[in-house]
């Protein structure tokens, strides 16, 4: 896959069904951030600012063109460290006791009013990762000089351009 880095992980094994669940994830998502701009609702979400050597993994969604954190949002009756945890063994088949708390970033993204919590944590080697091909299809690190330009979602840039609160 073209948006890899080679040695950071791999897709699962594609099934001739991917390609519906990427469909479905994309109308899913475009339905929903009209829904949203309409409706403006709350969210709570949590990502992973994962570094490994000054590089920052990215992840790509399938339903979005913007790179962004591994990540998702917190289900009622969850923490937020709980849902860090679950989302990266969805997302990437990971988990990663070492993440700390790293402050919180609100806005307006895709639509809805969203807080995210940002969990850190600097790796001296990636885990084996894999994502599913159908919701994630791909990860890479990035050097600081490459995210200037880059495609990146609303808390991606919270983050890079300091506005968390502690």
């Amino acid at each position: 896959m073209e948006e890899c880095t080679a040695g950071i992980g791999r897709p699962r094994s594609a099934t001739p069904i991917d390609a519906a669940w990427r469909l479905a994830l994309r109308l899913g998502f475009q339905a929903a951030c009209v829904w949203w701009s309409v409706r403006r609702p709350s969210h709570q979400g949590v990502q992973a600012v994962i570094t490994l050597r000054n590089r920052l993994l990215l992840v790509r969604s399938s339903y979005r063109p913007e790179w962004g954190l591994p990540g998702g949002g917190v289900r009622a009756g969850e923490t937020a460290r709980h849902a860090m945890d679950r989302e990266l063994q969805e997302e990437l088949g990971i988990g990663l006791p070492a993440l700390t708390p790293a402050g919180s970033a609100s806005g307006i993204w895709d639509g809805r009013r969203d807080t995210v919590q940002f969990f850190t944590a600097q790796l001296e080697g990636l885990p084996e990762m894999r994502w599913d091909n159908r919701e994630i299809i791909g990860a890479r690190l990035f050097a600081p000089e490459e995210l200037a330009g880059l495609r990146v979602t609303g808390p991606v840039r919270a983050y890079l351009a300091g506005y968390c609160a502690g």
